[in-house]
This record gives C-alpha cells, structure tokens and sequence, in this order.
C-alpha cells in the first residue's frame, strides 16, 4: 500500500526511514516510509510504500478524532465502495467489487468502532454476522474503553429479520435494533425474546436519524460507523448527520442500474467534505474525507 496524498518530502523522495515507531514502539525498514499528521488530532502516524500495512498502522491512520470538550459528542464515519461507474454494489452485493485491501480496512474501521449501524435490507443482502473479536485490536480497545466487538445496531421499521441467524443467536454484545415507536409488537416480542436491544428512535413505523444517532451516542457509542446500504446512508447525509466518508474507488466498471453509495432525499446545497489522504494498492484507491 502506498500513500498518494497529502504528499510530502518524504513521500516523494522514497526516504527510507523505520515505521510503526509511535503505534507499537519498534522500530522497522520499509521502503518509501514517512509520517503525516492524522487530519483529526494532530497525532503523527506512520506509512510505508511497497508493503502490507499492519493493523496497527491502519488503525493510527483511521483513528476516531478525540471527543470535542464539554460533551459526549459522537463520530459518524461512513465506509463504502463505489465502481468508477459509480455502483455501490454488483448483483446486490458488495462483495464483486471490494479487494483484499478493502477488507483489510473494512476490518480496521470495525475494530475502531463502539457500533456499526446498518440498514436491514443491507442486513439480508449482506448475509450480516455478528462482529468478531480481534487480537490484534483486544489491547487497544480495552485501553479506550471499549468492549471487545462493536455492537450491530440495525435501522428497521417492520423488523422482517431471521432472529435464528448467528447475528441475534451468538453476538459478543447484543444487537441492537432501532425501530420507530409504531413497529409491529409482535416482531418487537420476537425480536427481544431472540436478545436482540430493541430502541425506539423515531414516532410512527419510521426511524429520525438524528434520533437513532443520538440514542447511540447516550448508550455511549460515539465512536459510530455505517456500513449502509445506500438508503440508509443518504437518509444520514440528508439529515447532515454524517462527520467522515472512508470511501473505496474500485477499478471496476459494471454498468446496469445498481443504486450508488447514497440514495433518497437529497440535499438543497451539496455538502462539501475535504480530502484528508488517499491511499492506493492494487489499483484500489482509499480515500478519507471529512466535513469542512
């Protein structure tokens, strides 16, 4: 993997240097090897050219910003993939058009995370699973506080879910589920027999994203992460909700009429976010945005 923004004397000079210094305290050789600031709190982080990044230095690279003083203020990162066609998805799901290094990063951002929300339609198309824990995260998450996955936090209004899979049977921490104050009784009982935490985050059958984050947030869960669907996602841009866009440009072209990574309501002004860094491997670019 290398970095191909914000570009420094370092990164364009190749300079050997050693790596991963201030995540693990050891010192390594790598090729093309740098430090940046992280664009959310100044920490430096680390990179090398011509090699696999270790999680520890994608996770200095994708840190959560410290929480702003006076607050529990929470975090609202987005992870997706788009083609450069700009498909969210092939045949339904996301699978044909990610990579090793995608997954690699999908991974990291979980393991960052306090909760992964996630619309129910990406729920069955995605085959969900409950998160699973990491060693190589387990030190870090228990330094911040965190339990040892992040919690599945589902955003339905009929709760048509299979309470039998494994994301509801067999979770480390239990799923949530965010759901408005009218949803079926029955699927409700159903769904809290299975374990499952219902949340009521909105009136009527329908889910207010600014209710569903805030309900997080006072669970504790500021450090929050959507995966989608592109439903979801532009219900969350809509509301202004969203802080960070991790997106992955796949080199990939699969025309037909599959959504892109936001749908729904749009927005009267476009909301601008800033590049923070854009990393490549295999034709794969990764980019991290932020709101200005």
């Amino acid at each position: 993997m290398r970095r191909l923004f914000p570009v420094t004397y370092e990164t364009a000079a190749g300079a050997p240097g050693e790596t991963a210094a201030e995540v693990s305290g050891e010192g390594a050789r790598g090729e093309g090897v740098g430090r940046e600031r992280t664009f959310a709190e100044g920490r430096e982080w680390t990179f090398a050219e011509g090699r696999e990044w270790t999680f520890a230095e994608l996770a200095a690279a994708y840190a959560y910003p410290e929480p702003a003083p006076g607050g529990p203020g929470s975090w609202l990162r987005a992870n997706m993939v788009s083609t450069l066609d700009g498909a969210a998805q092939h045949d339904g799901r996301s699978q044909a058009i990610s990579s090793a290094a995608d997954m690699r990063i999908f991974g990291t951002l979980r393991a960052l995370a306090d909760v992964v929300l996630v619309g129910a339609e990406t729920v069955r198309q995605e085959g969900y699973r409950p998160a699973r824990e990491r060693a190589d995260a387990a030190e870090a998450r228990k330094a911040a506080g965190q339990g040892p996955v992040p919690a599945i936090a589902i955003v339905t209004e009929g709760l048509d879910l299979d309470f039998s899979l494994p994301l509801f049977t067999s979770p480390l921490v239990p799923t949530l589920i965010l759901t408005g104050a009218a949803a079926p009784a029955d699927r409700v009982a159903a769904a809290e027999r299975a374990g499952a935490r219902v949340i009521v985050a909105g009136d009527g059958t329908a889910v207010d994203p600014a209710r569903a984050v805030a309900a997080l947030t006072g669970l504790g869960h500021t450090r929050q992460l959507t995966e989608g669907g592109p439903r979801l996602l532009g219900r969350l841009v809509a509301a202004g909700l969203l802080d960070e866009l991790c997106l992955t440009l796949s080199p990939t072209l699969t025309a037909g009429d599959a959504q892109r990574i936001a749908g729904g309501p749009s927005v009267t002004v476009p909301r601008r976010f800033e590049l923070a860094f854009l990393l490549e491997e295999d034709g794969f670019l990764f980019g991290r945005y932020r709101r200005t």
